[in-house]
């Protein structure tokens, strides 16, 4: 009975048929990259494979001058290419002496990234086995196109600064264009990359990434953080709400009624309504006139008022309009007379003053004409 219920010990649904493999051991690493080269696969492969891919007019000049180094590098792993500059396009084939199954993937993803504006030299190292790359589509993340622009040169940054960060950080290269984002480097590194750009369209700022890949890179210099979580050592960012700008002018909402407002009168129900609708041409004209003659009297009559105010004398309604400032605390003029006549008397000093001054002037002129009669009588001499 024993043996009985060891025999009967239940077993996974998922587990149920599988069995050990004598290739798989504690020691693997499931995630190296395995080699495949020319003796794994002598006799090729059995079909042709080929993709092609558009590219923009202004990379023609560009892919024109570095097809060559392309062709060469892509010859070196059994791929053949072609460049249509006619239709704008860019295609790669397997050969016979093609040994690597997904080598033809790698010369996609090469062409993908020429026509995306990435440098040649650069792109070429996508054929490597350890190295892999991301297309991020951006463009439809977003409608407003300013929020979008600005959003895009944030992830850039001053002279390209976030971007270097980013790339330190990750190990990846990262090129911005268009509407797009092409990154290379390790699966690792590309997930974190892809991240953090969709973020940034989104509107969290990649600042709040690097400090968290800093610390990040830091903890994993620690051997004993090696399997422990690394939660309280993160950063955690809350989320602020801004309030928007309240509008000066708050408009109150009108009640809301299913009836449409009532409809203004037109021209010729107001012509109605005033009869004039039913006048003949003749007497529109006459009624034109007229108002034009009233019109004319009183503005005539207006001018002419206007100009009479100025001659009206000061007893008959009103002191004509004088350009001299009105006396203070309104002194008439007889008043004004009788207060400098009793500062005179009052102050005798300055009336003798003022004779000392008219025999000055007076003595002055004999003095000239005693001057001019001795002139003439040296001149008669």
């Amino acid at each position: 009975m024993a043996d009985g219920a060891e025999n009967n010990v239940v077993v996974s649904k998922n587990k149920r048929h599988r069995k050990d493999k004598p290739w798989d051991h504690e020691g693997i690493d499931h995630w190296a990259i395995p080699k495949c080269g020319k003796d794994e696969n002598p006799g090729g492969l059995a079909d042709e494979s080929s993709f092609a891919v558009l590219f923009p007019k202004y990379r023609e000049k560009y892919l024109r001058e570095s097809w060559p180094l392309v062709t060469r590098s892509l010859k070196e792993v059994g791929v053949r290419c072609e460049l249509n500059l006619v239709e704008g396009s860019m295609s790669v084939f397997t050969t016979r002496k093609t040994y690597d199954p997904y080598i033809i993937i790698k010369a996609r993803d090469l062409i993908k990234l020429l026509s995306r504006s990435v440098p040649a030299p650069q792109a070429l190292k996508v054929l490597q086995d350890d190295v892999s790359c991301d297309i991020i589509k951006i463009g439809g993340l977003i409608r407003n196109t300013d929020k979008f622009v600005k959003r895009r040169q944030r992830l850039i940054g001053p002279n390209g600064s976030t971007l270097k960060a980013l790339e330190l950080l990750t190990n990846c290269y990262i090129l911005v264009q268009g509407n797009t984002v092409s990154a290379m480097g390790s699966y690792k590194g590309l997930k974190v990359v892809r991240r953090i750009v969709e973020d940034c369209i989104k509107n969290v700022h990649p600042i709040f990434h690097i400090k968290e890949l800093m610390i990040k890179r830091e903890l994993e210099k620690d051997e004993r953080l090696k399997n422990e979580s690394w939660d309280r050592f993160l950063p955690k960012f809350k989320k602020k709400n801004v309030q928007r700008k309240k509008p000066k002018v708050i408009r109150q909402k009108k009640e809301y009624t299913p009836f449409p407002p009532p409809q203004m009168p037109s021209k010729v129900d107001l012509q109605i309504e005033s009869g004039e609708y039913f006048l003949n041409q003749r007497q529109k004209k006459a009624k034109t006139f007229e108002e034009k003659q009233e019109r004319q009297a009183r503005r005539t009559e207006e001018s002419k008022r206007r100009r009479e105010e100025a001659f009206r004398p000061p007893g008959e309604g009103g002191d004509p309009p004088s350009t001299k400032k009105a006396k203070p605390d309104g002194e008439s003029l007889s008043d004004v007379v009788k207060s400098l006549k009793s500062k005179g008397s009052s102050k005798p000093r300055d009336r003798d003053a003022a004779g000392d001054v008219s025999e000055y002037f007076a003595d002055a002129k004999s003095e000239k004409k005693k001057k001019k009669k001795e002139k003439k009588k040296k001149k008669e001499k």
